[in-house]
């Protein structure tokens, strides 16, 4: 009886999912995420981190020696992951005021649309303020058409089509030859992206998502599910029609004392992309990597894991193992993930990274949610901002 109930439990919840996503209407048919753009005060220096810290490897370079004459751009891969760090060259440009305003951080989550014209004109017909008209670039390798749209506080997206493009990364960009490139860590794709935004926004920007853009609501967490003594916050996860993409969208709520979530809003100056989820297959072996390399993780009390079989069942990964790194674990009805987070990367307490590994499950962490903002709360006790 225990077994058939949990099969229809299985066949319940996978119906669920499935009209879920069946409810986001994909007339914006996306394909995955082209890359994420940030904009950064030395992009030189950036991609050297991200290389030695991250594993990432050099693909494609725009600058003076390309006939940029404002910008230099280095572009970074890791599996199917792709990163461009811009930094400019002018004084008073939008790039610098926007490092002035906000440090480093991300400006552009680029998606891989079969027609950008389309996925313009559909969105900006539906609501979305218009970023970039639908515009042609082309050079001896093909042609790409971009367009793009607004959406949290100064972020955009821009939707490319490069069907008809056959070089490095896009016109203007050069092949990046270097001979320091470090080993990758095993990141493998964008498992998702993290948005705060301020109080009472989260329902504006879910409804933007799902009215603009097509997305449906798969998940959603209020201030009981993510609390702690002190301090909350409320979140919904949005997903496209075939699951690619899944934007979480984080607000405030009221607490004893400052979220992290108010940290976040007061040192980016306003609404921004909190965190990138990068999926690994071994999170084991990358956290080590990312550790030898410097990277700084998130405290987990050795407690955590006191009773954590119990609570998430049996395991592929060795516990001692996991407890050594400080990596979380949960469990939902398709299997369980194990999750870690960095602390923040940069000076201003705003971007990290979520090193996540799925074994079927398709939740976000729930059970861990506790245990992580606890962890989040000490480093903001540290800095004197809780």
């Amino acid at each position: 009886m225990e077994s058939a109930k949990s099969i229809d439990e299985l066949q319940n919840f996978n119906f669920e999912i499935k009209k879920i996503f069946d409810d986001a209407q994909d007339f914006l048919p996306i394909m995955g995420t082209d890359y994420i753009e940030l904009y950064v005060g030395n992009a030189k220096q950036s991609a050297h981190y991200y290389k030695t810290a991250f594993g990432f490897q050099s693909e494609a370079y725009a600058g003076l020696e390309t006939g940029k004459k404002d910008i230099a751009s280095y572009v970074l891969k890791q599996g199917k992951i792709r990163l461009v760090l811009t930094t400019s060259l002018e004084k008073g440009s939008i790039i610098n005021e926007h490092i002035d305003n906000h440090g480093d951080g991300v400006k552009v989550i680029a998606l891989h649309v079969e027609d950008a014209t389309k996925a313009f004109n559909e969105t900006v017909k539906r609501g979305a303020k218009p970023y970039l008209e639908p515009t042609k670039e082309e050079d001896e390798n093909g042609s790409v058409i971009k367009s793009g749209i607004y959406t949290y506080g100064e972020t955009v997206h821009l939707f490319i089509e490069r069907k008809n493009y056959s070089g490095v990364f896009l016109p203007g960009y050069s092949k990046w030859e270097s001979h320091y490139n470090p080993k990758d860590i095993g990141l493998k794709y964008i498992d998702h992206v993290v948005g705060n935004v301020d109080w009472d926004e989260m329902n504006i920007w879910c409804k933007f998502y799902q009215e603009v853009m097509g997305f449906a609501q798969i998940i959603s967490f209020d201030d009981k599910d993510i609390s702690t003594e002190f301090t909350a916050l409320m979140s919904k996860v949005m997903s496209n029609g075939n699951g690619r993409i899944k934007f979480p969208i984080n607000e405030p709520a009221d607490g004893i004392k400052k979220s992290q979530i108010e940290e976040y809003l007061d040192f980016y100056n306003g609404p921004g992309v909190q965190h990138l989820a990068l999926a690994t297959d071994n999170i084991a072996e990358t956290v080590t990597e990312m550790k030898n390399r410097g990277v700084e993780f998130l405290y987990v009390p050795e407690t955590y894991y006191d009773d954590l079989l119990d609570r998430v069942g049996e395991i592929d990964e060795d516990l001692s193992t996991l407890k050594e790194h400080g990596i979380l674990i949960d469990r939902d009805e398709e299997g369980y993930l194990l999750q870690i987070f960095t602390k923040p990367i940069l000076d201003r307490p705003t971007m990290f990274f979520e090193i996540i590994q799925r074994k079927g499950a398709q939740s976000f962490g729930k059970g861990n949610f506790k245990a992580l903002f606890s962890a989040i709360e000490r480093e903001q006790k540290n800095r004197g901002t809780l």
